[in-house]
């Protein structure tokens, strides 16, 4: 999925109305795992200046690139920070351990040839999924629509759940985030 409609999906699963003190660290937890990706492409793009084909088809598929990626989507690793979050009483890390862990499992059946090894470094097996979030030739055409009602539906549900002016924030934001991008990528890719 998009990253920002894994931090609507999160907040929808995760959040409660009388826990809003964990909607920041589910949403930073949702969005933490694409992290990487946002600082891969602004340096091949804005500080190297390799075309947008490049990235996609060669740059990305680098090994030092691909185990910065698996680091934040590793089961094993986000378990091992949940694991001691909890240990500790970290309420905030718990609450973004948990949504990164989510996010992995959103992405799980999502991403065909850009699989992610979900279980390293125990394992450098990946999923390749025969369907795709984005990839039309793996039913991309199909999913993006239904990812885009989901996040609309989502949006709503959340803005009715939550009240106070800072959620709604949040809120706001993250669906701004998810159209601009949206457009985005259909100015730059097609």
């Amino acid at each position: 999925m998009n990253t920002p409609a894994h931090a609507i999906v999160n907040l929808l699963i995760l959040g409660k109305k009388r826990k809003p003190e964990n909607n920041f660290p589910i949403v930073f937890g949702a969005i933490l795992p694409d992290l990487p990706m946002v600082i891969f492409y602004v340096y091949e793009k804005l500080i190297r200046g390799i075309p947008e084909n490049v990235i996609w088809s060669e740059s990305y598929y680098n090994q030092s690139w691909q185990v910065f990626f698996d680091i934040f989507n590793s089961f094993p690793l986000i378990l091992i920070g949940g694991l001691l979050a909890y240990y500790f009483g970290q309420t905030f890390l718990i609450a973004m351990f948990a949504s990164m862990a989510l996010h992995g499992i959103g992405d799980f059946p999502v991403h065909a040839d850009d699989a992610h090894r979900h279980f390293f470094p125990l394992s450098n097996w990946r999923f390749e999924s025969p369907v795709s979030y984005w990839d039309s030739r793996h039913y991309g055409h199909i999913f993006t629509p239904i990812e885009v009602l989901a996040v609309i539906v989502g949006c709503l549900i959340l803005w009715r759940r939550y009240t106070s002016m800072k959620a709604r924030i949040i809120i706001a934001i993250v669906l701004s985030v998810y159209f601009i991008y949206g457009v985005y990528a259909v100015l730059v890719w097609g």
